[in-house]
């Protein structure tokens, strides 16, 4: 079975007193996900926008992910099919 779908991404960056925030909207055409993000530039450090982007933006997409993996979960328990055991694994860090 061949399926090919396209879904659209939209980022947003916006700064606000030293604030850098993300918004990732995702669009599938039969559903929207929003994801956020956040980052702060400590007063010591030197501010480098592109720095405050990209934690931003990788925070609002790793939302997204997170919600996108859910719904995700929830539709296969929708199906009837057994839940999966969950995997006992780090978040952060080297695999063991």
């Amino acid at each position: 079975m061949s399926h090919t779908v396209e879904w659209k991404i939209r980022l947003y960056l916006f700064e606000e007193e030293g604030t850098t925030k993300a918004r990732v909207v995702l669009d599938t055409g039969t559903t929207s996900l929003t994801g956020h993000g956040t980052a702060h530039c400590n007063p010591g450090d030197t501010d480098v926008p592109e720095i405050g982007d990209e934690l931003a933006a990788g925070r609002a997409l790793h939302d997204l992910a997170g919600q996108l993996v859910e719904t995700a979960e929830r539709d296969i328990g929708d199906t009837g099919a057994p839940a999966a055991e969950a995997e006992s694994r780090p978040s952060v860090g080297w695999p063991m």
